[in-house]
C-alpha cells in the first residue's frame, strides 16, 4: 500500500511491503526512514507484510502488521529521527486497514480506528499514549476498508456489506447490502461527507454520510453509481476534498480511470 500522511509540520510519502515500511519525503525524492518487519526463522503458515496507514494525533503515523500489531512511530517536525514509539496489541488477526478522524469528533469519539482480517474493529483515541476505548467484535467477514469521519466508522466487508458505527459507543446504526461481492476500497470526502465504495462486482457507488438534526441518528443515502465494465475494481478514492470527482483501478488494469461532473 501507499499513502500521503499528512501531519501538521510535514507530509510524508508511507509504503508497506512484505518487508517492512518505508517513509519518503511527499515528492518521493528522499527517504525518511526505513523500518524492517521480523521475519521469523522458521517460515510461517501466513506471509508477513504491512498494511494499513493513517497520520494519527498530529505527528504519528499508524502502520498495521500482519502478526495483528499497530506499529506507532513519532514523527518529528523536520529530519530523519522517526521514532517507534508504542505498539498496540489488540487484534489476533493481520491487520487490514487504519483510519483517522478527518471530521470534527464528537466527545468521547475514538479518532482512530484498525481493523482486520476476522472484520474486529478497535477504536482508539491518541495521545502521547493510545487508549483503546472500545472493541467491535468481528461477524465472520473480513473487514477490508475503514473510514472514520464526524464520529462515524463506515467499514466495508468481504460478503459487500457496508457498515455504519458511532465511533464513542461502538453502536451499529446502519447496514447496507452495498455490493454483490467483495469491497475492496472505501474513501471519504471530508468537506461533504460522500462516501466512495469499490468491489469486485464492478460497480463504484457513491453515498452520502450524515447526522439527523432531529434525533443525530446517522444516515446514509445513495448518491451515484457506475459500473466499470468487466473490471473487479480494487482501488477507488476521491480527487479533491468535496468528493466531486474520483478515480478508480481494477485487477490487471494498467489505468487510473477518472469520472466527475458531467
Amino acid at each position: 500500500q501507499a499513502a500521503w500522511c499528512e501531519l501538521p509540520a510535514r507530509v510524508l510519502l508511507v509504503l508497506t511491503s512484505q518487508r517492512g515500511v518505508q517513509m519518503y519525503e511527499c515528492d518521493g525524492s528522499t527517504m525518511v526512514f526505513w523500518h524492517a518487519l521480523d521475519v521469523p526463522e522458521q517460515p510461517a503458515a501466513h506471509s508477513v507484510f504491512a498494511r494499513g496507514i493513517a497520520a494519527a494525533g498530529g505527528r504519528f503515523v499508524c502502520v498495521g502488521t500482519s502478526f495483528g500489531a499497530v506499529l506507532v512511530f513519532d514523527i518529528p517536525p523536520k529530519g530523519t529521527n522517526v521514532t517507534l514509539s508504542e505498539v498496540l496489541e489488540q487484534h489476533r488477526d493481520p491487520i487490514t486497514d487504519i483510519a483517522a478522524e478527518q471530521g470534527q469528533a464528537q466527545d468521547g469519539a475514538g479518532d482512530l480506528v484498525t481493523a482486520d482480517d476476522s472484520g474486529t474493529l478497535c477504536l482508539w483515541s491518541t495521545g502521547e499514549e493510545f487508549t483503546l476505548l472500545g472493541k467491535i467484535p468481528g461477524s465472520g467477514s473480513t473487514c477490508s476498508s475503514v473510514t472514520l469521519w464526524n464520529g462515524i466508522v463506515a467499514a466495508g466487508y468481504g460478503n459487500g456489506q457496508i457498515r455504519l458505527w458511532e465511533a464513542g459507543s461502538g453502536q451499529i446504526r446502519a447496514q447496507v447490502s452495498a455490493h454483490a461481492r467483495w469491497i475492496y476500497a472505501l474513501d471519504l470526502a471530508p468537506l461533504t461527507g460522500k462516501l466512495l465504495s469499490g468491489a469486485e462486482d464492478s460497480f463504484v457507488h457513491v453515498w452520502k454520510l450524515s447526522r439527523s438534526q432531529d434525533t443525530d441518528d446517522i444516515e446514509i443515502q445513495h448518491c451515484h453509481a457506475e459500473c466499470v465494465t468487466d473490471t473487479q475494481v480494487c482501488g477507488a478514492r476521491f480527487c479533491d476534498p468535496a468528493g466531486d470527482t474520483f478515480a478508480v483501478t481494477g485487477y490487471d488494469l494498467s489505468e487510473i480511470l477518472c469520472y466527475g461532473p458531467a
